[in-house]
């Protein structure tokens, strides 16, 4: 007899939660353990060889452990795959919760996993290939310097200001850095904004090295033609590329654009009752990084001309197939026609560039999956 076994894990650093079930259809399920571990794989194996010795060696068992996706990465589910144990990755958005006022522990929430993987209530995380992990953690790395070059620049503008000193005109460029230079300030003052320059220069001298390093690893051939077929859409350049490249992992997994834009969080929320129909905001569910980088390509897309090609987006469109770079100029002449129509409409501009990170998300699943050659290409792929 082949008996089904699922086993929750709710997974922090320092332990795991373990919950081992055994479903019935119609009946009250079986619940054998519900413990916590030291957070060791090995810990797991070993509750599973308990559990069969526990439950006897007359069945044969087919056994499935789950966790919601969070700190610990991939790591683990590498780890238990490798010790031939089957393992899923749960996306946190995508599973049905208890309803209603509820006490949380780590042992109900292992239960709650272990129902999710007994019963289908919930969606696998993708798991990417190592090579694209290394890759996203590099991307990852630069945005997160990039943030701390946010915060130098937002504690410069701060020290000026206590100090009595507002720049007017455009904030670092040249002329302002000059300006900054030679502010006249006490010795200790100076020496403050010394160092916060220091900072800031060398935050700069980082990134444009990371960036180097970007688009070398854009080079790469498991990344260098869809990279360039991406640099043919408005607000595309390589570091976003390559980052929608790795992240997603197979475009083809997705059977429509909208399914895309659905898993980025930029699908449209509904909450109606009876005849009331009630549209929200984006959902914001999945992939917050991707989606968060397609709302500033959409926000870059949503300054300039319709139907307007600067040197850069062709240059960046050279070489690639003609009918991928018509491909792409309609998608762009779309894109910013639907923006300027909202906007005369009465939308807001966060509303409006939503919308457009949308369409843009559709149009990149267009060209990832060469869904290409239709003539209402917006239509099909949204």
């Amino acid at each position: 007899m082949n008996r089904i076994l699922k086993i929750g894990m709710d997974v922090h650093s320092t332990s795991y939660t373990l919950c081992a079930m055994e479903p019935v259809l119609g009946g009250e399920d079986r619940i054998f353990a519900n413990i916590q571990v030291t957070s060791d794989y090995r810990n797991v194996i070993q509750f599973i060889d308990k559990l069969k010795e526990k439950l006897g060696s007359s069945d044969s068992y087919s056994i499935e452990c789950g966790y919601e996706a969070g700190c610990l990465g991939y790591s683990l589910y590498h780890q238990l795959t490798k010790a031939g144990v089957k393992c899923t990755i749960l996306a946190p958005t995508t599973m049905l919760t208890q309803q209603g006022k509820r006490v949380k522990t780590d042992k109900r929430d292992a239960v709650m996993i272990a129902q999710c993987l007994s019963y289908g209530g919930y969606h696998a995380v993708h798991v990417p290939a190592d090579k694209d992990v290394s890759v996203k953690e590099y991307l990852r790395m630069r945005d997160d310097h990039k943030v701390a070059l946010k915060k130098i620049k937002q504690q410069i503008n701060a020290f000026c200001l206590r100090q009595g000193y507002f720049y007017a005109g455009n904030k670092w460029t040249i002329k302002h850095l000059n300006w900054l230079k030679k502010l006249v300030l006490s010795d200790l003052y100076r020496e403050t904004l010394n160092e916060y320059l220091t900072s800031y220069e060398e935050q700069i001298a980082k990134i444009e090295r990371f960036d180097k390093r970007i688009e070398e690893l854009a080079e790469d051939s498991d990344y260098q033609e869809n990279v360039k077929k991406l640099g043919c859409l408005l607000g595309i350049k390589t570091h976003t590329a390559l980052s929608l490249i790795v992240e997603t992992g197979d475009f083809k997994r997705f059977r429509k654009g909208n399914t895309y834009a659905a898993f980025l969080g930029l699908a449209p929320g509904e909450s109606s009752s009876g005849e009331k129909i009630n549209r929200t905001g984006i959902t914001k569910a999945g992939n917050s990084h991707l989606r968060t980088l397609l709302i500033e390509a959409a926000r870059g897309m949503c300054r300039g001309r319709i139907g307007y090609k600067s040197k850069v987006l062709r240059s960046r469109q050279d070489g690639n197939p003609t009918e991928v770079i018509a491909y792409a100029d309609r998608g762009n002449t779309r894109m910013r026609s639907k923006y300027y129509r909202m906007i005369r409409h009465g939308k807001k501009d966060n509303v409006a560039v939503a919308a457009v990170a949308r369409e843009l998300a559709c149009f990149i699943w267009g060209l990832m999956t060469n869904n290409i050659t239709s003539k209402e290409e917006g239509t099909k792929a949204a």
